[in-house]
């Protein structure tokens, strides 16, 4: 098997990328939901034991989707339509990446619990922006390693231009402590990230099956997870609160939007995807403003509009 990660995806057409950014867009516009959802959550419910029930349950029905899937690819060698879970099927029959597999899951795990850390120990503003911003960078150092396209001067500085809107916005008009320990954990939750959207982005480029290579990944993520759930005291799973907050995080903000995710990775290069999800902490902060009533000062503003400023600067290099 080839080490190389990260394939140039100059060969698709203009319409297919452009969908592509679009399902991205969408996918990181749900991820960013869940910060004012989680408020509805019960007092009692630690965000280490959210994040956990988040991803237990996202990854069974990701799981169960790859399952009954049918595979409609069509591509050469394949009949255009194949039995439900036959993606899924092939994808772990192929033991020479079942490493890879394994990598990925490991990584969805990681990168959802450092990030928790990361924030108990250094803040919300700090740990965000570090998680956030990191993650493009790592992402653009990835594909170099691997032999990948190297970034275009355009991705660079619309990556740039977004990393330091997203900067001012979170941390706009806020103190944050920051501590040393908690940055780490937070780089290892960009790092971690970027490479299980690498491992993704590998197999889905391949024309596996996008279903089955999410829920392969996720559903490892879970099993590993489980252990989490379990020992953080999840009582608070059987309230009303608890069990709806739950219900949409998991299907809604994990199996929906990293569905799209990965639908929108056929067409889109990864350096691409990930700095499109940087929409992420917009969403959330105009939500904050609409329905939790909070204030942002002149800097999260300017910064909100240096973040989309830089994601529009990238969707219309794409569209070149």
């Amino acid at each position: 098997m080839s080490t190389r990660l990260i394939d140039s995806t100059g060969s698709a057409v203009p319409a297919r990328r452009q969908a592509g950014s679009a399902y991205i867009l969408l996918a990181a516009s749900l991820w960013g939901t869940t910060g004012t959802v989680r408020t509805l959550a019960p007092a009692e419910a630690d965000p280490v034991s959210v994040g956990a029930a988040r991803m237990v349950l996202g990854g069974a029905v990701l799981m169960l989707v790859a399952a009954l899937a049918r595979d409609t690819a069509g591509v050469a060698g394949r009949p255009a339509t194949m039995a439900r879970g036959e993606g899924l099927r092939r994808l772990l029959t192929r033991r020479r990446t079942w490493w890879l597999l394994a990598l990925g899951a490991v990584c969805a795990a990681v990168y959802q619990s450092a990030f928790f850390a990361a924030v108990a120990r250094t803040g919300v503003a700090t740990g965000t922006v570090v998680t956030i911003g990191s993650a493009p960078a790592f992402t653009g150092l990835i594909a170099l390693a691997t032999g990948g396209p190297r970034p275009t001067w355009r991705w660079a500085a619309a990556t740039a231009c977004a990393v330091a809107g997203c900067a001012a916005l979170v941390g706009g008009g806020r103190s944050a402590g920051v501590e040393p320990l908690g940055v780490a954990l937070a780089l290892l939750s960009g790092f971690t990230y970027a490479v299980y959207a690498t491992v993704a982005s590998w197999f889905i480029t391949r024309r596996e099956d996008d279903r089955a290579v999410v829920g392969v990944l996720f559903g490892g993520a879970a099993v590993l997870l489980l252990p989490v759930l379990v020992a953080g005291s999840p009582g608070w799973l059987l309230t009303a609160s608890g069990t709806l907050v739950t219900v949409y995080l998991g299907v809604i903000t994990t199996s929906g939007a990293y569905l799209m995710y990965a639908r929108g990775l056929r067409g889109t290069p990864v350096t691409t995807a990930t700095t499109l999800t940087l929409a992420e902490p917009a969403v959330a902060a105009v939500l904050g403003l609409l329905v939790l009533h909070e204030r942002l000062g002149g800097v999260a503003l300017a910064g909100l509009g240096l973040l989309s400023a830089g994601l529009l600067l990238l969707i219309l290099a794409e569209r070149r």
